[in-house]
């Protein structure tokens, strides 16, 4: 019987390899998860921003004008304008970033060391970054450009705009919290705070250049 029960047993070496393959694969697991949240939390960061400066532009002209196709122009070439401007500094940035793997991966690879396909399998994607920064930002500035888009008494078209982007604000917030392990309610807060900031204090100092040094037509 104790030899049945030893052959039944596996071997030290086997359990030792066993276990190592199963903390690789945890291991792979616990980077890819970490890979997606990272660029999840960036696409929240774009759409937040995209959000914030497309609303507190639209706000600002909503100071000095009330009727609604110039808040919508406004909106719209922010939007566009910020779109392009963050596409093309993720590309620039991680372009950077990609030549320096390149070059190191080709210094590991003289040394004799390196793992080739696999770490060029790891390269950020310049192009893809770009597309979906710019993407990110496109969408978090739709939100107040449908809000204000259809409403053309001024007052009601400030009070919704301003109630979208607000809700927009804390469900972004929420989501960055969630996704950095933060405390919820302190981020969602601080990002609706911050935004509420930028669009009073755009809206101020517009109306104060206008009311003081500018005579519109």
């Amino acid at each position: 019987m104790a030899t049945n029960n030893n052959q039944l047993q596996p071997s030290p070496i086997l359990s030792v390899k066993i276990e190592e393959r199963r903390e690789e694969e945890e291991e792979e697991e616990q980077f890819d998860y970490a890979k997606r949240a990272q660029w999840l939390r960036a696409a929240v960061l774009g759409a937040n921003d995209g959000l914030v400066s497309t609303a507190s532009l639209m706000m600002g002209v909503g100071a000095v004008r009330q009727d609604v196709k110039a808040m919508i122009l406004t909106g719209f070439a922010g939007l566009v304008a910020g779109a392009c401007s963050m596409a093309i500094g993720e590309f620039v940035s991680v372009y950077s970033q990609y030549d320096i793997e390149v070059a190191q991966m080709k210094r590991d690879q003289e040394r004799g060391g390196g793992r080739g396909g696999e770490e060029e399998e790891g390269l950020p994607n310049p192009m893809q970054a770009a597309a979906a920064s710019g993407l990110a930002f496109s969408v978090g500035a739709m939100v107040p450009l449908l809000a204000a888009a259809f409403i053309k008494e001024y007052k009601v078209r400030i009070g919704v705009m301003f109630g979208a982007v607000s809700l927009a604000l804390v469900v972004f917030g929420w989501i960055g919290a969630v996704l950095g392990r933060a405390p919820v309610v302190k981020s969602s807060m601080r990002v609706l705070v911050g935004g509420w900031v930028a669009m009073a204090l755009t809206f101020a100092l517009t109306k104060s250049v206008d009311s003081n040094h500018m005579d519109w037509v």
